[in-house]
Formats: structure tokens, sequence, C-alpha cells
């Protein structure tokens, strides 16, 4: 779910969205929808995993590729801009051979879990929410070094809330970062 608008992934791997559509978060460039809306991923691909941000969409495609649609004021959709789009778009780099496992959205903040178990994150950096110390620069794409998750770890799982996110590691420790407010 996302703020506003929810995603759904078929068996068929056919991605469907619906509600909110103030900056393209359904694919299309059409109001808002109370029914769901196909998603053109492109010519022949499918989703095998879907994650919504505040008003913005991710999709893990069958070829290992990622795509983002909607708002990109933070450059949450990793394309190297901020320029909303209402396109699923393929975003920049992860590193020369590295695929996404996984990716977890805050509210304009994407980390993703790579395929050696290396975490990168790009988007808003309010409240440390890039993993780099809390320098307050946005990325609008992946950044070229993945967040230092402690000398020799690795990630196994990833998951994000509204302004932190939390990591598993491989020696099932715990590592979280961003807002702490409420001591999440």
């Amino acid at each position: 779910f996302g703020h506003q608008h929810a995603c759904g992934l078929l068996d068929t791997g056919i991605v469907k969205c619906w509600g909110r559509n103030n900056a393209g978060q359904l694919g299309t460039s059409d109001g808002d929808k109370d029914t769901p809306q196909t998603i053109n991923l492109g010519p022949g691909r499918t989703a095998t995993s879907i994650y919504a941000g505040g008003y913005y969409t991710c999709a893990i495609l069958d070829d290992a590729s990622v795509k983002c649609w909607g708002k990109n004021n933070a450059g949450q959709l990793g394309i190297g801009s901020t320029t909303n789009t209402n396109t699923p778009t393929t975003i920049n780099t992860l590193g020369t051979g590295r695929t996404a496992v996984s990716l977890a959205t805050a509210f304009s903040t994407v980390c993703a879990l790579l395929d050696d178990g290396s975490v990168k994150c790009w988007g808003d950096d309010g409240c440390g929410l890039l993993g780099d110390g809390g320098t307050n620069t946005n990325l609008n794409s992946p950044p070229s070094s993945p967040i230092n998750l402690g000398t020799g770890r690795t990630a196994k799982a990833i998951t994000g809330g509204e302004f932190h996110f939390c990591a598993i590691l491989d020696d099932d420790s715990t590592k979280c970062w961003g807002q702490n407010n409420f001591g999440q």
C-alpha cells in the first residue's frame, strides 16, 4: 500500500494499481481510479514483486530490472532526475552485475537489497534515511557505494516504515536507520 493508492501483483505477473493518482502513481495520466488499472511494464515484461511508497510504486521485473513510477520530488524513482513520471521507468544502475533481490520503501526513499547482500538507498535523506550518517543530501539515483552495515556484514532481508528502515543481517542481528523520534 502506498499513501492513498494501492497496487496488487496478480499470479500472472501483471500489476494493477488503484486509488489517488495525483503524481502518476497509477501508471497513467488519468485521474484517480476506484477500479484497478493495469500497469504497462514494457513488452513481454511481468513483475515478480511490487513495493508502494508515498505517492510512487516500484517493481522488480522478471528480467531482474527495477522500474518505478509516480512522484519523484526527492529522486525516489532512482531515474537520475526529480521529475514525476506516470510511465514505469528503469532505475539507474545498481552497480556492475548487481540485481535487486528485494526493495523496501519509505515515504520518499527506496532501499534495495542486492544479490550480494549489500544495501543501497536513494531518494529523501531526511532523518538519515539513506543510511549515510544523515547528510540530508537527497539522491536521485542509486549511489555507487552501498551503506555500511558493519565490517564484513551483509543483509538477508530489509523492510521500511514511513521514515525508517531495518535490515536483518547475515549474523541474524538487526540494524536500523532513519527517524527515531519514537524509538523505532
